[in-house]
C-alpha cells in the first residue's frame, strides 16, 4: 500500500486513522499496546505525517494516549465512558425503535430479517467478529429506516469504549442467543406495530452489555482504566 493507491478513496492520514480506529475498536490492538509512529508508517508504508496526524486523532477520541517521552498507546476502557455512551444509545434507541413502529419501510424489514439469518449463522460458527458486525447493522438499519442517519453518525463518535466492552463480552461469553432472541424480538414488534413492547425490550437489550461490565473488569484488570 503507497499514498497513490490511498488517494482514490481518501487521504493517507484518513485511512491510516480509520483503520488503526478499527483495529482498536476490534481489540486487535488491545487496550495498554504500544503504537510507534515509525513501526505504523512501515506497516502502512506512508511517511510518518499521516500516521502521527492519526495518533492526534485517536487521542481526541480517547482511543490512544501520547505520553510525553514515553510514547503513543492504545488507552484502557473507560468505563465511565463505557456507560456514557450506552446512557445516550439507550435514550436514542429507544426513541427510534418507537418511531419505527410508526412506520417502516418495507424493504428495511426485509434488511433485518436477512440480518437476523445472518446472526443464527454467526451463532452457529461462533464467529464474534460477525456477531458484533450484525449486531451493529441491525441497530444501523432501524435509524436508516426512520431517516435518523446522522443521529447513528453522532452516536458513533461516542461508541469506541462502549463497542470495546461489548466486543470484550462477546469474547467471553459465546452463548449469544439472548441476543438474537432480542432482536428478533424487536422485529417482530416493529412489524406489528407495537411500540411499548418494542421500547421494553431495546431498553433491555442495551442494559445487557453494561450488566456484564463487572465480570469483565475482574477477568481483564489489565485492559481497564
Amino acid at each position: 500500500m503507497d499514498d497513490r493507491m490511498l488517494q482514490p478513496s481518501g487521504s493517507a492520514g484518513s485511512i491510516v486513522y480509520q483503520q488503526l480506529k478499527q483495529q482498536i475498536v476490534s481489540l486487535e490492538l488491545p487496550p495498554g499496546t504500544a503504537l510507534s509512529e515509525k513501526e505504523t508508517s512501515l506497516a502502512f508504508e506512508v511517511s510518518r505525517t499521516p500516521v502521527r496526524e492519526s495518533f492526534v486523532r485517536l487521542a481526541q477520541e480517547g482511543l490512544v494516549l501520547v505520553l510525553p517521552q514515553r510514547g503513543t498507546r492504545v488507552s484502557l476502557i473507560d468505563s465511565d465512558l463505557v456507560e456514557e455512551a450506552r446512557f445516550m444509545r439507550e435514550q436514542l434507541e429507544k426513541a427510534v425503535v418507537r418511531l419505527a413502529c410508526e412506520d417502516f419501510p418495507e424493504d428495511r424489514l426485509i434488511e433485518l430479517e436477512n440480518n437476523l439469518t445472518q446472526q443464527q449463522e454467526a451463532i452457529r460458527q461462533q464467529d464474534s467478529k460477525k456477531m458484533f458486525e450484525l449486531d451493529e447493522t441491525f441497530h444501523r438499519i432501524l435509524f436508516a429506516g426512520c431517516r435518523k442517519n446522522g443521529t447513528w453518525d453522532v452516536i458513533q463518535q461516542m461508541n469506541a469504549h462502549f463497542n470495546r466492552s461489548r466486543i470484550l463480552w462477546l469474547w467471553t461469553d459465546p452463548h449469544w442467543e439472548i441476543l438474537y432472541e432480542q432482536h428478533r424480538e424487536m422485529f417482530l414488534a416493529i412489524k406489528e406495530q407495537r411500540a411499548d413492547q418494542a421500547e421494553r425490550i431495546m431498553l433491555e437489550h442495551m442494559r445487557l452489555s453494561i450488566a456484564n461490565l463487572p465480570v469483565l473488569k475482574e477477568r481483564y484488570p489489565d485492559f481497564f482504566k
